[in-house]
This record gives C-alpha cells, sequence and structure tokens, in this order.
C-alpha cells in the first residue's frame, strides 16, 4: 500500500463534510432577527464552518497528516471525524454521525472510482480545498492555514510518477471495497444500483493524454506502421479539451470533488443488502489487530494538534440534525445494525493518556486492515482483481 494515501483521504472526506454540514446548517438556519436561542441562524453557521476549518488545516496537525504513513482502519479514522465536527458550537447524535460520515465516505468513494487518471485524484482534492477556501473567505487566517496545506499537497505529490498515484488510487478502493451504502442522489442519477454498487459510465472524456478508442494500428519489427483497422465502441467517446490545472489556482476542468449539495434536495442513506450481510460476519474479525497500537499513537499525535473548542459561558452548543425529523433519526439510529455504526474511541493526547494506550489496546475491536493484506503493496493487484 501506499505510504501517500493518508492524506489525499482526509482532506477529501473533510471536504465532504464540510459540503454537508454546510447545506445542513443552510437548510435549517433562522433570520437572525427570528430566531430563538436554540435555533441556527447564518452568523452560527459561518462560526461552525470558521471552527471546524482551522480546526482541520491546523499547522501541527498538518504536519503529522504528512508524514509518510499507512492508512488506518474506518474506526480509528471515523474517530478523528468525530472530533472535527465537535470543534465548535454543534452538537450530532450517533445517528447523524453515522449518516455523515456514510455520506462522506460513498461520495469519496465514487470519484475515486470515476477519476480517468489516477493522477486526477490530486485534482478532485484540489477541487475540495477551492470550495472550503470559499467556506472561508472572509477569514484571511483560516484561508491562509488552507493556502499552507494547498502548497504542501503541491509539492508533496507534484514529484510522483504515474505508478505511484496509481498505487495511491489501489489503496484508497482497497479501503472502500467493502462499503455499498445506498445515497438518494446517486439513486436518483442512476449512477448507483440498488445493491449499493456504483454504475461506471461508457461514454464521456477519454484521460487526458489519451486517444478515442475506435482505431487498432499494427507495426513491424522494425516499428513501421503497416496496418490499420477501426472497429465500433459502446460508448461515445471524446477527447478532452485541455488538461487541468495543478497549480494554486486554475482552473480544474474535472468536475469530481465539487459540491453536489449546491442544489437543495434531500439526502438519504440506506444500508444496502450486501452491507447487511457483512454485518452477521463482522464479529469474526473482533481479535486484537496488531497494527492497533500504532494506530493508537498515530490518533494520540494526530487528536493532540486538535485544538476543539468547547462552548463557553451559557452556550450549551447547538443541535444539528442529518434527518428530516427527530423521529426519522430515531428510527436511524434503532434499526442500524449494532456492527456497523461506528463505536467512537474517545482519546486525550496527553502524557497520562498515552500511558493508557495499552489498556485501551484491550478494548478496541478493528477489523481494517485485513491479516492478508496489511503492510503487502506486492498484493494490491491481486486484491484489486476481486473489486
Amino acid at each position: 500500500m501506499s505510504s501517500r494515501t493518508l492524506p489525499l483521504l482526509f482532506l477529501n472526506l473533510g471536504g465532504e463534510m464540510l459540503y454537508i454540514l454546510d447545506q445542513r446548517l443552510r437548510a435549517q438556519s433562522i433570520p437572525g432577527e427570528k430566531a430563538r436561542k436554540d435555533e441556527w441562524t447564518d452568523v452560527d453557521r459561518k462560526r461552525v464552518m470558521n471552527d471546524i476549518i482551522a480546526t482541520m488545516f491546523n499547522k501541527k496537525f498538518m504536519e503529522e497528516l504528512f508524514k509518510p504513513q499507512e492508512l488506518y482502519s474506518k474506526k480509528a479514522l471515523r474517530t478523528v471525524y468525530d472530533r472535527l465536527a465537535h470543534a465548535s458550537i454543534m452538537r450530532l447524535n450517533q445517528a447523524s454521525m453515522d449518516k455523515l460520515y456514510d455520506l462522506m465516505t460513498m461520495a469519496f468513494k465514487y470519484q475515486v472510482l470515476l477519476c480517468p487518471r489516477p493522477r486526477d485524484i490530486l485534482l478532485i482534492t484540489f477541487n475540495h480545498l477551492d470550495a472550503i477556501k470559499d467556506f472561508v473567505c472572509e477569514s484571511p487566517a483560516i484561508l491562509n492555514q488552507v493556502d499552507e496545506t494547498f502548497r504542501q499537497l503541491i509539492e508533496t505529490y507534484s514529484c510522483l510518477s504515474d505508478g505511484e498515484f496509481q498505487l495511491i488510487r489501489q489503496t484508497l478502493l482497497i479501503f472502500f471495497q467493502d462499503m455499498h451504502i445506498r445515497v438518494s442522489i446517486f439513486l436518483k442519477d442512476k449512477v448507483q444500483n440498488s445493491n449499493g454498487r456504483f454504475v461506471l459510465p461508457i461514454s464521456g472524456p477519454v484521460p487526458w493524454g489519451t486517444e478515442v478508442p475506435g482505431l487498432i494500428r499494427m507495426f513491424n519489427h522494425k516499428g513501421v506502421e503497416v496496418k490499420r483497422t477501426e472497429f465500433t465502441t459502446a460508448g461515445n467517446y471524446v477527447t478532452p479539451q485541455r488538461e487541468g490545472s495543478f497549480e494554486l489556482y486554475g482552473d480544474r476542468v474535472l468536475k469530481l470533488g465539487t459540491n453536489m449539495y449546491s442544489v437543495s434536495r434531500p439526502v438519504e442513506t440506506h444500508m444496502a443488502g450486501s452491507s447487511k450481510n457483512m454485518a452477521s460476519h463482522a464479529k469474526e474479525n473482533t481479535a486484537p489487530n496488531p497494527l492497533a497500537k500504532e494506530e493508537l499513537n498515530f490518533l494520540a499525535r494526530l487528536l493532540g494538534g486538535l485544538d476543539i473548542q468547547k462552548p463557553g459561558g451559557g452556550e450549551t452548543g447547538f443541535r444539528l440534525n442529518l434527518f428530516t425529523t427527530d423521529e426519522e433519526e430515531e428510527h436511524a439510529a434503532q434499526t442500524r445494525p449494532e456492527e456497523l455504526s461506528y463505536k467512537v474511541i474517545n482519546i486525550e493526547a496527553t502524557q497520562e493518556r498515552q500511558a493508557e494506550l495499552s489498556r485501551i489496546l484491550g478494548e478496541l475491536e478493528v477489523a481494517e486492515p485485513r491479516p492478508d493484506s496489511a503492510g503487502k503493496g506486492e498484493d494490491l493487484l491481486a486484491l484489486m482483481d476481486g473489486l
């Protein structure tokens, strides 16, 4: 697996999280002069977005994130996002947090599957960061934090080869391969089947630098073309007009990673049949993961860089519901399989707390990564064949 995957996974999932929170906060906000004390206003929305983005792009946090390291389990990453989502006055209960994480992961999985070239994962990341910069355009200090991460991305990834980006893409797909949660937007757009699997298009622009299929050229032993044969393709392919910009500012051309919630429409998630079946086998993988200790050390370092703001004075924190009604939220919490509900582990990154990591290790149940794939880069192609 690639040791350069974690920053791209974290930033893209974080971008999707911010899209969802912004859409829900706008939907539930009340004009300031009409709002009661316990209701959202646009001022509250901006404060929440600024607080989360400032925490997400904390300098020390980014320094730890960009260090070469293996991907950790879904549960470990979920812990970080739970901490991020509560970095301001907003509060989410378990069911809403589960739905938020489902939407984040399925959206980015779709983008990784559809990116024309492995290198275009970087353009997807840039689309997310461009949108995040728009969220904090009125806060120069936070904007500077995002720009610094932008520069760090360019410095770290611009020199990687196509083969290294292919390894990053394979690592991401292995991370997402068992996740088949149905999302209403994808179902309505007919890009996702009822079993939670995505429908890949057979038409549209081909990857930059490649030719439209339909021609076979044959060469002799001297490298001279001797014959051409044309064939009919099932899809309607076109040549892209230009390559997307990999600079700090520019037209990314690729639309993957832009905000699909900018047009208001309800978004629901449902467990697909394959995911429900997976739940029945989840308990088989509850043996302690040999990487769990490293996972906890990683979390302690990362979370130590997060400056979480707690509501002060008379503030109790505003509750955000990602469902249409409280009844829907309660129903989702009751019907979600327990094995698929992420139990968040609270880790305080203090020296005293780190002394207790070995005790926490015994309580941690982690199913990822699988014993047969952990740390074995040579097995990636074989694993990908089963997707």
